[in-house]
C-alpha cells in the first residue's frame, strides 16, 4: 500500500486511546510518514462546529490510511471518512470486544507494516447512501438540545457533487456503515411512516422508529430491535420497525440493489433522521428519503483472516448458555467440527 500520510481519529477520553494514538505517531515519524489528526473537536479551549467527510478529509491534506484508536464508535466515525476518498481504515481497540476493530494496541507496529509492503486483509463491507425530496436541515433547538453531554453534532449532509442519474429528489452527501434511522421526536407523537420498496407502497407504520441496516449494522440497533444476524459478506439491506403499533412487526431482508423509501405521513409528528447514531436532519410530514447501497464500499484493515462467528459467538457469551454448561468442556471447546 502506498501510504504517504496517516489520518488518526481518537478517542481521546480514554487515557489508552490517547497512548495508544502516540505509538501510531512514533512508527509513522520513524517511517517518514505525516500524520493528521482528523475529526477533532476543539482547539485552544474552544469547540468549532463538526465538519463533514468531505471538509474534513480536504483539510487534513486527503489521508492514505485512516487509524481510529477507541472502540465502534470512533472507528464508525473514521470510516465515514475513509469511505469519502476510498481508502482502507484500520481500527484500534482500546474498548469493550467490538465487532469493528479487531487490532489491539500491542499489534499496531504489526498492523502498519503489514499494510505498508501490502501483507494486510481487506475486508469489504456494504455501505448505504440516500437521496431525499429536500436538502437536510436541523433546527437549531436541536443542536443546542442534543449538543448537550456530547460534543458537537455533526452538520447536515451536503448535496452529493455529482448527482446519480435517474437518482429522485436530490443526492446527499453521506455513507452509514451500519444504518439510518427514521425516529420520532416527540415522545407523545408516533413517527407515522410510509414505506415504499421499489417505489412501491409496501405498508404504513406508526412506530417508534424505521432502520434500514447494512448486514454491517444489523447485529447493531436493528439487532436490539428484534431484527435478524446477517453474515457481512452479504450484500443485503436489512429493514427493521421500532415498537410499531400493528400486527406485522417483522424485518424484511431486501437485495442490496433495492432501494427502501420513507415517506413521512400527514399525521405524523417530526421525525429525526440519524446516521450511524449522528442525528443528520428532522423531516416534516410530506417529506421523504430513499435508502440504497452506496457505491463505496468500507475497507476494514484485518491481519489476520476474520472470523466473524467467533466473534459473534465472545460477544453475546453463546458458550456460557445453561444448556452447554451442562455439557462438558471438551465438548463444547472445539473452534472447529472435528472431521
Amino acid at each position: 500500500m502506498l501510504c504517504t500520510r496517516i489520518g488518526l481519529v481518537v478517542h481521546h477520553g480514554r487515557p489508552a486511546a490517547v497512548q495508544a494514538a502516540g505509538n501510531v505517531r512514533d512508527w509513522a515519524a520513524r517511517h517518514g510518514l505525516e500524520v493528521s489528526e482528523v475529526d477533532v473537536w476543539g482547539q485552544d479551549g474552544l469547540t468549532p462546529p463538526r465538519r463533514n467527510a468531505r471538509d474534513e478529509v480536504r483539510a487534513t491534506g486527503h489521508p492514505d490510511l485512516i487509524v481510529t484508536v477507541g472502540g465502534d464508535g470512533t472507528f464508525l466515525r473514521g470510516a465515514r471518512l475513509a469511505a469519502r476518498d476510498d481508502v482502507p481504515v484500520l481500527g484500534v481497540n482500546v474498548g469493550r470486544v467490538g465487532f469493528l476493530t479487531e487490532i489491539e494496541p500491542l499489534e499496531i507496529e504489526a498492523a502498519l507494516d503489514a499494510c505498508r509492503r501490502d501483507a494486510a486483509y481487506i475486508d469489504e463491507r456494504l455501505m448505504l447512501t440516500m437521496s431525499a425530496s429536500r436538502p437536510l436541515e436541523i433546527p437549531p433547538n436541536m443542536q443546542a438540545l442534543l449538543r448537550y453531554g456530547r460534543g458537537p453534532l455533526l452538520p447536515p449532509p451536503p448535496l452529493r457533487p455529482a448527482p446519480e442519474p435517474g437518482a429522485p429528489g436530490v443526492c446527499l452527501d453521506v455513507t452509514a456503515m451500519n444504518d439510518i434511522v427514521f425516529e420520532k421526536l416527540a415522545r407523545d407523537r408516533q413517527a407515522s411512516l410510509g414505506v415504499y420498496i421499489d417505489d412501491v407502497l409496501f405498508a404504513s407504520y406508526s412506530a417508534d422508529a424505521l432502520i434500514v441496516a447494512s448486514p454491517t449494522g444489523s447485529t447493531a440497533y436493528s439487532f436490539a430491535a428484534g431484527g435478524p444476524v446477517l453474515s457481512p459478506r452479504m450484500r443485503a439491506l436489512v429493514f427493521t420497525p421500532v415498537a410499531p403499533h400493528m400486527v406485522f412487526d417483522r424485518s424484511l431482508i431486501l437485495d442490496a440493489e433495492e432501494r427502501v423509501a420513507i415517506r413521512v405521513l400527514a399525521q405524523s409528528g417530526q421525525v429525526a433522521v440519524s446516521v450511524d447514531g449522528q442525528l443528520r436532519g428532522v423531516l416534516d410530514p410530506g417529506d421523504w428519503i430513499s435508502v440504497y447501497r452506496a457505491e463505496s464500499t468500507a475497507k476494514l484493515v484485518r491481519i489476520r483472516p476474520s472470523n466473524f462467528y467467533s466473534r459473534l459467538r465472545s460477544r453475546f457469551s453463546l458458550t456460557d448458555a445453561p444448556a452447554t454448561i451442562a455439557e462438558s468442556a471438551a465438548q463444547v471447546s472445539h473452534e472447529r467440527m472435528p472431521l
